[in-house]
């Protein structure tokens, strides 16, 4: 049965987030907020974490994982940046966007796109999200929370814990979040490609989509 830990979603309980990196580091999967939706989030760096995320999620290897980082520091240890990119992904983050983009040696060969070795990447603009991400150390993996075979991601922790209590270790309740998915913007070809239109507006970075 998952532990589920109630916070506040400006001023979250350090203990609860701190119970929670614990249990990821040890290889647990759990449902946090994030700026767009809830997210199922694990350890990058577990094999079996990741497949029960994926079985959990209901996706195969080829469906882009995202990694959440902390900053822009930290995403460029884990994709190539050129400076055209870097100017973008600062008018970007953090906020509801996602950038497919070419992926370093620092992410493991089985989280990447099989054919491609590509990663999805973001800097999530949640309160929540970045104090875990602060004490975890690292960037988590995730995949929005949308049940299998549905559209529509979950809102409501209680809905959660009452679908999922079983498969996660943990579940971080900090209210209802936005139920609309980011805007997924593919950065690893010569031009970018809207891939998913979401909350967040391309508009804002320069980009105009047809």
């Amino acid at each position: 049965m998952a532990q589920n830990f109630e916070v506040h979603p400006e001023n979250p309980q350090a203990r609860f987030l701190k119970q929670t990196a614990q249990i990821l580091h040890a290889g647990g999967v759990a449902a946090i907020p994030t700026d767009s939706s809830y997210a199922l989030v694990c350890r990058l760096d577990d094999k079996a974490a990741v497949e029960n995320l994926r079985r959990i999620r209901g996706v195969d290897d080829k469906h882009h994982l995202t990694l959440l980082c902390r900053d822009l520091s930290e995403l460029a240890s884990y994709a190539r940046v050129d400076n055209q990119q870097y100017r973008l992904l600062k008018l970007a983050t953090p906020g509801p966007f996602t950038f497919i983009l070419e992926a370093t040696k620092e992410v493991p060969r089985r989280l990447s796109h099989p054919s491609r070795r590509t990663i999805g990447l973001r800097v999530p603009d949640h309160k929540v999200t970045q104090e875990l991400l602060a004490i975890f150390g690292q960037p988590l993996l995730a995949t929005t929370l949308i049940p299998p075979g549905e559209d529509e991601p979950l809102n409501d922790a209680a809905d959660i814990s009452a679908r999922f209590d079983k498969l996660l270790q943990v579940i971080v309740d900090a209210g209802a979040c936005a139920l609309q998915p980011t805007t997924v913007i593919d950065l690893s070809g010569d031009e970018p490609v809207l891939v998913r239109r979401g909350q967040g507006d391309p508009d804002k970075l320069g980009l105009s989509f047809d």
